[in-house]
């Protein structure tokens, strides 16, 4: 099928879109109107139903239903406590063996380590594939984050701030015609009304924030039943869940699940996304400037781990060097500031008006359980990562360092020493249990080009998902 084939509206938009993300990789990429379609695409394309692939417990909730729609059982990894980054070396080999597939996340943008994880899955003859959606920019190893696996995933939602689309980039040129297919077949035709919200969308948010009425919307969001997360992790719903897992293979029994945060995420572009998509992303790399330049200035500060040691945390690349420039590190989309108490920092934070976003607690094989997915063998670091990490938007660094600062907020002192098998901390004792941050909610209100939307709700702040 030819490229925008069916969809009058947007082949030459297409065509540009891709050309640009094709220019940034060195990769061939595909429009896709959302990274968790992508995603789906890629791990129907490479993974055969009811394997088994190894994820981060520490990750958009949304993700989870994308792996369970395709038919496979999501593994959950042992993490790294100071970053969130996935530990190889603690994976057991009887887990390695039993894997059909690995799933990066590149959490915030810091990258999981691709170039051993890539060595792993070549060993194994699975492919690696690459969720960099909050990753666009970030390089490990001298290369981009993305650039390592059969296919990677790129959200057009968060660096970009289009709230629409993304991209999935592939190794093998010549799958490309089929996963263009693959696509096509999965979109819904766009509609007048979604099209309409989706171009008024940015005048409202904006007048959300000016006229200081987050409040009052999340109110009247509660009042009609349509507040998606009324906590940082969506409702399970486990007998609901378990029918749809007879669904599976397939996108429909889990709608009411994947399109979380995103009700258009399969929605075939239409022209007026697609050309508000190609200005912003023209504009991307001065976004990247910003964000690592704030993404230094948060990890000078006293929030940032110290403890971890040279090369670790966030913004550390896992490779070679830093792949922006000497001295120049990642462009985070959120730097993970670790704090003793998060849910003080967070409500800190909203009393100035900051909306804490893409927080991931608990992790989710505590939220999950084993009826839906594999523990991870060692929990102990996602449990105190996803418990004081504090996602902050790196281009208000210096308005968030001064309010945390002068709210007496104490940094995450250090986990303890627990027996991983590569030596990682961890903690012991520690549950899955998430810190209540409803009140975030309440008080708080729109995270200028960060928060999570609402499905058709016009984007009215959050505290978890991606929007990708």
């Amino acid at each position: 099928m030819a490229l925008g084939e069916g969809c009058p509206a947007g082949g030459s938009a297409y065509a540009a879109l891709e050309t640009s993300m094709r220019r940034r990789l060195g990769r061939e990429c595909l429009y896709v109107p959302s990274c968790r379609l992508g995603l789906y695409v890629a791990l129907r394309h490479w993974c055969p139903p009811g394997g088994r692939v190894l994820m981060s417990p520490v990750n958009d909730d949304v993700i989870f239903f994308v792996v369970l729609a395709a038919g496979l059982r999501p593994v959950q990894a042992p993490l790294r406590p100071w970053d969130g980054t996935v530990d190889p070396a603690a994976v057991p080999e009887s887990v390695w063996r039993s894997l059909s597939c690995v799933l990066t996340t590149n959490l915030y943008g810091n990258p999981d380590p691709a170039p051993e994880l890539r060595a792993r899955c070549e060993a194994s003859g699975i492919p690696l594939i690459e969720d960099a959606a909050h990753a666009i920019g970030s390089r490990v190893g001298g290369r981009p984050v993305g650039t390592f696996g059969a296919a990677s995933v790129f959200s057009l939602s968060k660096h970009v701030g289009a709230k629409t689309g993304g991209f999935l980039a592939v190794a093998d040129p010549g799958v490309r015609a089929r996963l263009a297919a693959e696509r096509d077949a999965l979109l819904v035709p766009s509609r007048l009304t979604a099209d309409l919200a989706y171009a008024l969308r940015p005048y409202a948010e904006a007048g959300v924030r000016g006229l200081r009425l987050a409040r009052a919307a999340h109110a009247v969001l509660r009042l009609l039943g349509r507040e998606e997360r009324p906590e940082i992790r969506m409702p399970l719903r486990p007998g609901e869940l378990a029918r749809a897992l007879g669904t599976a293979p397939g996108l429909d029994g889990f709608h009411s699940w994947v399109r979380v945060d995103m009700h258009d995420y399969r929605l075939r572009p239409s022209r007026v996304r697609l050309r508000r998509t190609a200005r912003l992303l023209a504009g991307l790399d001065e976004r990247l400037t910003a964000h690592r330049s704030g993404t230094r200035r948060l990890l000078a500060s006293p929030w940032a781990a110290p403890w971890a040691g040279p090369g670790a945390g966030p913004g550390a690349d896992s490779g070679a060097d830093s792949g922006a420039g000497e001295g120049e590190g990642q462009p985070l989309f959120r730097v993970p500031l670790l704090v003793e108490d998060r849910d003080a920092a967070v409500a800190a934070l909203a009393r100035h008006r900051i909306t804490t976003g893409y927080l991931y607690d608990p992790p989710l094989d505590a939220y999950a359980g084993e009826a839906f997915t594999d523990p991870s063998p060692a929990p102990e670091g996602a449990a105190w990562f996803a418990r004081h990490a504090l996602p902050v938007d790196p281009r208000r660094a210096d308005q968030v360092i001064g309010i945390l600062r002068a709210a007496g907020i104490r940094p995450a002192a250090p986990p303890e020493t627990s027996n991983s098998t590569s030596g990682t901390r961890g903690t012991r004792g520690t549950s899955g249990a998430s810190s209540n941050t409803r009140g975030a909610r309440d008080t708080g209100t729109l995270d200028n080009g960060g928060t999570r939307s609402t499905g058709d709700t016009g984007g009215i702040g959050g505290i978890g998902g991606t929007g990708g």
